[in-house]
């Protein structure tokens, strides 16, 4: 009897020790992530554009006395150049705020812009993604409108089949040539998240994508060409078409910046439903996903981050337009592929991974910088399975600090690709 006693009483002093580390554990590990998140949120000794130009307009004007909190919204000139629109000007808009008092709430962040490009691409757009109070509701989505000029280099990822047809070796254009077709394009996307766990939301939506006056200026002689051949064999008018969708997806969140995040992790899985009730021009089914993932490297200095990326769209059954075909930068902020013009790798079933280090160059913030490196797969219809075949991209960059109070950033890529495919790249925010 006093065997087992002594027993019970040993077991229960090992089980409050075990408790007690793991309260002890689990108190370090909140501390730890307070003292992470302060320091990645401490704006007070960083410096951005809006610092900048106070200094060279008011070089000697002291420090207000009274705190200000920093504007969220930057309002630059749109000036952009890459391979796909050539160079562009305009103007844009980008905002991000925490809507309401719980400091748990996801940033929300909304931009718009107007742009003009010397390959004759009128642009217009506006971009929401916003966490209701608490993160109880999550609203995403866009308004396009747009003049547009897509090029087009052929299905799949450039596996020619040295037995197939002419129409095949058309289809896939195994040298690259570009083409570039010429459309008025309208896009309205938006979904809508509940939250149904923490972090955990389900969500459903409606996508309309519409293009009419599509023209390829260069065929003149109505030739074999990868749009042409596509479109008559999967039933679709060379001149336009409609692919108009239910959405439904379900998304887990935990990154603690939209714009630019240090660590956490950003996960999307869903389906497209194309109808031809909605006005889509063909049914179509298709399963897309979205994953990131954020390692911040150091916790004294948050800014060292690891980032990796997967994307992907897969075809389950129907037909899909062929400009509307997943491909190179076509997900859903159009920033993938960087080394390749839009589309230029495409199919019915495409897979993107890349792979980002972001490093600070200056103690302030103010110029950071990032080395990126990518791979893209996709099936064609002459053969190629998706996952057969890779292609390879990657370059660096720098980054300004534009609006500290949102992690707001330049972005100035020189990246490479195959083929010869090389371009300059600009843009607001990371790309992903």
């Amino acid at each position: 009897m006093f065997l087992a006693v002594g027993i019970q009483s040993y077991a229960y002093s090992q089980e409050k020790k075990t408790t007690n580390l793991l309260k002890t554990d689990s108190v370090k590990h909140h501390v730890d992530s307070v003292k992470f998140q302060a320091k990645a949120n401490n704006i007070s000794k960083q410096y951005d554009v809006a610092n900048l130009v106070k200094d060279i307009l008011h070089p000697h004007k002291a420090p207000d006395s009274v705190f200000k909190k920093p504007s969220g919204i930057t309002i630059i000139p749109n000036i952009a150049s890459n391979p796909s629109i050539g160079f562009q000007l305009g103007i844009k808009a980008v905002a991000g705020r925490k809507l309401g008092t719980d400091p748990n709430t996801l940033l929300s962040v909304a931009a718009t812009s107007v742009s003009y490009t010397t390959k004759g691409i009128l642009y217009f757009y506006v971009n929401h993604n916003i966490y209701a109070p608490g993160n109880k509701w999550n609203f995403q989505g866009s308004i396009v409108v747009a003049k547009s000029v897509t090029p087009d280099y052929g299905l799949g990822i450039g596996m020619p089949d040295p037995n197939g047809s002419a129409e095949d070796q058309a289809l896939v254009n195994a040298n690259r040539k570009p083409r570039a077709y010429h459309s008025i394009y309208f896009n309205l996307r938006e979904k809508v998240y509940k939250e149904v766990e923490k972090n955990l939301f389900v969500g459903a939506g409606v996508s309309f994508d519409i293009r009419t006056k599509i023209v390829d200026k260069a065929d003149t002689t109505n030739q074999l060409t990868p749009y042409n051949i596509y479109s008559d064999e999967h039933g679709f008018k060379r001149d336009g078409y409609r692919a108009d969708g239910l959405l439904f997806n379900i998304q887990y969140t935990t990154r603690d910046n939209q714009n630019r995040a240090y660590k956490g992790i950003y996960a999307d899985a869903g389906f497209r439903v194309n109808q031809t009730w909605m006005g889509s021009t063909k049914s179509a089914v298709q399963f897309t996903t979205d994953f990131r993932k954020y390692f911040s490297l150091s916790s004294e200095n948050p800014g060292h981050v690891i980032a990796i990326w997967n994307w992907g769209s897969y075809l389950l059954s129907g037909d899909i337009p062929y400009l509307e075909l997943p491909g190179t930068a076509k997900d859903g902020s159009f920033r993938s592929g960087r080394g390749y013009t839009t589309g230029y790798f495409k199919g019915t079933k495409y897979n993107y991974s890349e792979i980002e280090y972001r490093f600070p160059i200056l103690s302030n913030k103010f110029i950071s910088g990032v080395a990126f490196f990518n791979e893209q797969t996709a099936n064609d219809e002459t053969g190629t399975k998706l996952f057969q075949k890779f292609q390879p991209g990657g370059g660096g960059g720098l980054r300004v600090l534009f609006n500290k109070a949102t992690r707001t950033n330049l972005c100035l890529d020189y990246a490479w690709g195959k083929y010869g495919s090389k371009g300059f790249f600009l843009g607001l925010n990371e790309a992903f």
